[in-house]
């Protein structure tokens, strides 16, 4: 089981999360965000990821920068990932795989009802609620009920989407995601991570994985 800690600002947190087990950490670049972080924000998430483990993901989230200029940045910054969450084409995922090849997509069901995983050959899918990023909970019920939906989107997808320490095991036995990402579910206001609730959230996911991954399911 995958999991991303997304939203970070401060490099304690991003340490924690990576001495827990996170396998990636995020960091936000929108002015219209809580979790808005600096370049020096970013680069000194990272910095402190990489000391605590060197192969974590750096994924920089973005959902108003064009795709080149984020990819750019990204570059610039030492992110691995850019993460382009909202209403980009397959022609803006290649504009940015130009500068940094892994792109992940982050959408929601709600808008785009018949999506498929790698349709806009980006590399790792992100499915959110209604209103991408908001942090607010969604109906999982399809994702394990649909067969077809589950073809389409594939194996290695990551869920997010009103995520905490209390729901997470739930999610992740209904939906079967890849992974899992969160961001307020480990806040104790908007835009400040707890370490506790980070902590918490990383132990529930693993421990709710643990015999499918056992049993040899990623």
């Amino acid at each position: 089981m995958y999991v991303k800690i997304c939203g970070l600002r401060e490099p304690a947190h991003a340490a924690l999360a990576v001495e827990l087990g996170a396998d990636a950490v995020g960091v936000v670049m929108s002015p219209r965000s809580s979790r808005h972080a600096t370049a020096d924000e970013a680069r000194a998430v990272i910095a402190a990821a990489r000391e605590a483990r060197a192969d974590v993901d750096a994924v920089l989230v973005v959902n108003t920068i064009a795709a080149a200029e984020a990819a750019e940045l990204a570059h610039e910054l030492g992110f691995d990932v850019l993460q382009l969450h909202g209403d980009y084409t397959a022609e803006d995922v290649a504009a940015g795989q130009a500068v940094l090849p892994r792109v992940w997509r982050a959408t929601s069901l709600a808008q785009f009802p018949e999506l498929r995983a790698g349709e806009l050959r980006e590399e790792r899918l992100l499915l959110d609620g209604a209103v991408p990023g908001s942090g607010a909970t969604w109906d999982l019920t399809p994702l394990g009920a649909d067969a077809a939906l589950r073809a389409r989107i594939g194996a290695e997808w990551l869920l997010a989407g009103g995520l905490d320490p209390d729901n997470v095991a739930h999610a992740i036995s209904l939906a079967r995601p890849g992974g899992v990402d969160v961001s307020s579910g480990v806040e104790r206001s908007p835009g400040q991570k707890d370490p506790e609730l980070i902590s918490a959230f990383i132990g529930a996911a693993r421990a709710a994985s643990a015999p499918a991954e056992e049993g040899g399911r990623a």
